[in-house]
């Protein structure tokens, strides 16, 4: 049996003591991509925040490894526990160089900075250039190459197709699910591309306002993409 990365169980979380989700619970194993997917607005940057220690749990809880997050957004202590989170914004330093970039991120990981470029050679040629002048994609690489040195054993990876062209993002899913089983960390995937998401994931949740619309097998979910869409306006959640 895989080892349980992450527990969420019957999760209120929000800002100012006002609940964006609502009753949430989920589970990442060793080893697998889990999407967490839902329109925009619904909740699902707000969880990840939560996990990563940056957010308010104002009733349920999160485990991470067996270990409580806290109620107080802790976020360094969270991230000492193998916790890696790709933002929206990627998180680079655009003043740093590519290398720089990953340099930083070994101080905390023990991982060889040429294996985590043998999951994106095309930064290989940009090594010595500056993050900052990189396009979106390259940075998109980058903020996932250094993800890798820090040696996680749970990723988060938030709107990763953001900003990206349909080739550059449709060339960089399938990398999650390499991550993912060549690495065995566990991935919480929030993406706005329903369907490449959950090809590359083991199973799906989808939030609608704040609330588990549906939930199961990526294949199920893929399987019957009209109750799917029909989630993103709420319906009775599909059980695995």
């Amino acid at each position: 049996m895989s080892e349980r990365l992450l527990t969420i169980e019957n999760l209120d979380t929000g800002y100012d003591g006002v609940a964006v989700v609502r009753g949430l619970s989920l589970h990442v194993d060793a080893g697998e991509v889990v999407a967490l997917l839902g329109p925009n607005g619904a909740g699902k940057t707000t969880t990840l925040m939560t996990v990563s220690g940056m957010g308010q749990i104002l009733a349920g809880s999160v485990t991470i490894m067996g270990r409580p997050v806290p109620r107080l957004r802790q976020a360094h202590r969270v991230a000492r526990w193998g916790v890696s989170h790709v933002p929206e914004n990627r998180g680079l330093l655009f003043q740093l160089t590519v290398r720089e970039n990953l340099q930083l991120a070994k101080i905390r990981g023990r991982v060889d900075i040429d294996r985590a470029l043998d999951f994106f050679p095309a930064l290989v040629p940009l090594i010595s250039r500056r993050a900052g002048l990189l396009s979106g994609g390259e940075q998109q690489m980058l903020a996932l190459a250094r993800s890798i040195v820090a040696e996680p054993k749970l990723l988060m990876v938030d709107e990763m197709s953001l900003g990206l062209a349909p080739v550059i993002y449709e060339e960089l899913m399938p990398v999650v699910r390499r991550i993912a089983d060549e690495t065995g960390a566990g991935v919480l995937l929030v993406e706005q591309h329903v369907d490449l998401a959950l090809e590359v994931s083991d199973r799906g949740y989808v939030l609608n306002h704040g609330d588990l619309a549906m939930q199961g097998a990526a294949s199920d979910l893929l399987a019957d993409r009209s109750l799917l869409d029909a989630s993103y306006l709420g319906v009775e959640s599909l059980e695995e």
